[in-house]
């Protein structure tokens, strides 16, 4: 990967001379290379915006497959309420 850039050359046709200086020049319009940074701010923003909009969508996923794959308890409170009714018709028969 290419650590320096011309500013002002298409970047491919680019090549590489070094100056008796030592500096990195471009060799077809001899203007001084501009180093590249790692992560430029565009790519954290656009990274943060992605993952806002695609976080919330895994998120949903993996519910739903965790869902499908261990389904939710039954209501027992409704079914606490038909064994009171049980018991107290099974009372009344005694």
């Amino acid at each position: 990967m290419v650590r320096y850039y011309c500013p002002y050359c298409n970047p491919k046709y680019q090549f590489q001379k070094k100056s008796s200086k030592g500096n990195f020049i471009c060799g077809l319009c001899g203007e001084d290379l501009v180093k590249k940074p790692f992560i430029r701010l565009n790519q954290i923003i656009a990274l943060v915006a992605a993952s806002s909009l695609l976080l919330p969508l895994i998120y949903t996923f993996i519910f739903l497959i965790k869902n499908q794959l261990n389904p939710p308890n039954k209501n027992y409170q409704a079914n606490s309420r038909l064994m009171i009714v049980i018991k107290d018709k099974l009372f009344k028969l005694n």
